[in-house]
């Protein structure tokens, strides 16, 4: 069994003892904490907006948190089957105080998660993730008498609404899309994409929709998070030749992913890079990705007149750099769309609008809108160092190794050469390296990787 708590909220596989594995009371401490630290930060509102994915333990910690917080006095708007970026929006539309996502993202059946959100709809900051652990590990909340306990209601609307507002967005044209008559193959890994993506796509005028995995049942039908290899069924179908785009999305509809008309992966470091030449096509502005995401990003930013700003891997720490450089498009290399006229969340439903609006407009196939961008290739690794070793004076050596280059350390340590880059990040829990290389083709993004762990090796060695 496992159980993670961070900053961002709790995370683990249903089951097991308390404390080892994401139990009922697990549940119940966290939403206890999370409910008090939100009575202390103060809020005009009464109301949390809860809302869920449908993996299988969603209705069982669902009601669980809905009735913890109720229990401390809040008043509990259940939004029920939903996506992450629709609970993000539903906060701010609501005037709610907060709001909590029942969603273990791209984890697997056996997960569940409790994401937290502020009155923004924006995932709560370190520091106040770190006042919500230390409420959680004393156990420092009290209860309400019976008078004062909050009310619970339910509206099923706000999939619906959502489709609403990103019809309306700017870059978002539903009668071009209409007129471009695409035939399209959604896989929504038996979520909540089941429900509202098709429902968007004919809202956008997508005619022709068909869905692989459209079930809501939880049951995925294959790892669900968005990569090539999890694909096989989708890629198949897409090779058959009957669609002009495949669109994948994960279990809470935050991530998306594209597969051309040919079967090949558009690449989900790419979804990105084309929604942002579309935006940037549209006026001039600066772009945010975390340190880990392709470069293409910054090749298509410089190309537009823009400039491109890294963050530290995390969303968090993507969406306060777009704040600072008011940045008009931006996200993370695993499919996370973020455009802040919408709001600061990645959302794959703004996503899909804004990317059919543009593949319409240019009118070629999707594998040809691919081959128009710059092509990089990431290789993922990771070292392996004996718990004796500082790991931290191990990256600081590489940093002066190659302080010719330019050097970030913002978040561990990235080396820019001229056309490749290299990321290092230890792990917090382990002495591990991972090491992430990108370069225009995958046997010199190897190399580099190889390089860069030969160096540390000689640095261990001494």
């Amino acid at each position: 069994m496992a159980l993670i708590k961070s900053i961002s909220g709790i995370r683990g596989t249903i089951g097991g003892k308390p404390g080892e594995g994401l139990s009922p009371i697990d549940v119940v401490t966290f939403a206890a904490a999370y409910g008090t630290w939100l009575k202390r930060v103060g809020n005009p509102s009464n109301t949390i907006v809860l809302g869920r994915d449908a993996r299988i333990s969603g209705t069982m910690v669902s009601s669980l948190v809905a009735n913890t917080l109720i229990g401390l006095g809040w008043d509990v708007l259940d939004i029920g089957l939903s996506t992450t970026p629709t609970v993000e929006l539903a906060v701010p539309w609501t005037q709610a105080a907060g709001g909590i996502i029942i969603t273990a993202s791209h984890n697997p059946a056996q997960w569940n998660a409790l994401k937290l959100l502020n009155h923004l709809g924006e995932f709560i900051s370190d520091a106040d993730g770190k006042d919500l652990l230390a409420i959680a590990e004393n156990q420092d909340f009290s209860f309400a008498e019976v008078h004062d306990l909050g009310e619970y209601k339910e509206d099923h609307s706000f999939l619906d609404q959502h489709i609403q507002h990103v019809l309306g967005l700017r870059g978002v044209h539903a009668d071009q899309i209409s007129k471009a008559n695409f035939r399209v193959l959604v896989d929504a890994v038996n979520s909540t994409g089941g429900i509202v993506v098709p429902d968007l796509l004919r809202a956008l005028g997508v005619n022709h929709v068909d869905v692989i995995y459209g079930e809501p049942t939880g049951h995925f039908a294959h790892n669900p998070e968005p990569l090539p290899e999890n694909l096989g069924a989708m890629i198949s179908k897409m090779k058959e030749g009957n669609y002009d785009i495949g669109i994948v999305v994960d279990p809470d509809v935050d991530r998306l992913c594209f597969i051309s008309e040919d079967g090949t992966p558009f690449g989900e470091e790419y979804t990105l890079v084309a929604i942002a030449d579309y935006i940037l096509s549209l006026g001039k502005g600066n772009t945010v990705s975390n340190l880990s995401s392709t470069r293409a990003l910054r090749d298509v930013t410089e190309k537009h007149g823009g400039i491109y700003f890294a963050a530290a891997v995390g969303e968090v720490n993507v969406v306060n750099q777009m704040k600072a450089q008011k940045a008009i498009i931006g996200g993370e290399g695993n499919g996370g769309v973020i455009f802040p006229e919408s709001h600061y969340g990645r959302d794959a439903l703004v996503g899909i609008g804004l990317f059919l609006t543009y593949l319409a407009q240019k009118g070629i196939k999707t594998s040809e809108l691919r081959a128009s961008f710059p092509s990089y290739v990431i290789s993922k690794n990771k070292i392996e160092l004996s718990a004796d070793l500082n790991v931290d004076l191990i990256l600081s050596t590489v940093a002066e190794k190659y302080k010719d280059q330019q050097v970030n350390t913002i978040d561990g340590v990235k080396i820019d050469f001229p056309d490749r880059w290299i990321h290092l990040r230890k792990s917090n829990t382990e002495p591990i390296i991972r090491i992430y290389a990108e370069a225009p083709n995958e046997e010199e993004a190897n190399a580099l990787a190889q390089q860069i762990i030969q160096v540390i090796e000689e640095i261990a060695a001494k």
